[in-house]
């Protein structure tokens, strides 16, 4: 046995939940969050120094709730390290219930600023990013009968605004591709996608097209913070076996 495996109970309720892009913003609430609800969670992010100060304030809420937090550096558009952050989670615990796909980024730009690397980049972390952790966790899912995929998508996978052309493809693809593996899947595993509206976060902070980030500043006024994200990620996870929540959109209720 792996000496450093999370000792696992009887409780049903107390899953191994995988989350990228968890160093801040809604990835960090949502690992905050599962762990004081008593799960175990495996983050994963590229900046490690993030995640191990995320570690150190869980580490009380784990020691009261039963739960465990285990961080690990991860780059989501390397296939490679994306399954071996699968698979060191279930060597950690056993099994892997849930993986919440969270990590994205979003400079957006127009069209005609011709910013071609930063497209690539959303199309790498958004899209392929989402892909390469459906192919490393599908599998287990698929042997233990059980499994629960969670897209973090976003408004934009519903709508299309000026400087959001690329950003918008890359989340209405997510929100496809979601669905589809939601109508593939065999019912034992759920499937959910969460479209927050205006969060609190860093994801601004990546544009650097002056106009865009003019009219971001503006449309964030009215920001909620990332746990109510958070929140929406816990109820999904924590209905019965036999529920399966499928698309949560959750926004400022001033976003109109």
């Amino acid at each position: 046995m792996n000496p450093n495996r999370a000792e696992i109970d009887d409780r049903t309720d107390r899953k191994t939940v995988l989350v990228t892009g968890a160093s801040s913003g809604i990835g960090e609430a949502v690992a905050a969050r599962l762990v004081h609800e008593g799960h175990h969670v495996v983050a994963g992010a590229r900046r490690a120094d993030r995640l191990r100060a995320l570690a150190g304030r869980t580490a009380e809420a784990a020691s009261r709730s039963g739960g465990s937090f285990h961080a690990v550096q991860l780059d989501v558009t390397d296939r490679e390290d994306v399954a071996a952050f699968v698979a060191e989670a279930r060597d950690r615990t056993g099994r892997v219930d849930v993986f919440v796909n969270n990590a994205g980024v979003m400079p957006l730009s127009r069209l005609d600023s011709l910013l071609v690397d930063e497209w690539d980049r959303m199309i790498d972390v958004n899209v392929r990013g989402l892909l390469h952790g459906i192919a490393a966790t599908l599998p287990h899912f698929t042997a233990q009968g059980s499994g629960h995929f969670i897209t973090v998508a976003s408004i934009g996978a519903r709508e299309v605004v000026p400087t959001s052309a690329v950003y918008s493809g890359t989340k209405f693809a997510a929100r496809a591709i979601t669905e589809g593996l939601r109508q593939e899947a065999d019912p034992s595993i759920r499937v959910t996608t969460i479209s927050p509206g205006v969060v609190a976060s860093e994801l601004a902070d990546s544009i650097t097209d002056s106009g865009a980030a003019e009219m971001m500043r503006t449309y964030r006024t009215h920001a909620i913070q990332p746990d109510a994200i958070a929140g929406a990620v816990s109820y999904a996870i924590g209905q019965p076996a036999d529920v399966d929540v499928n698309e949560i959109i959750v926004r400022p209720a001033r976003q109109r």
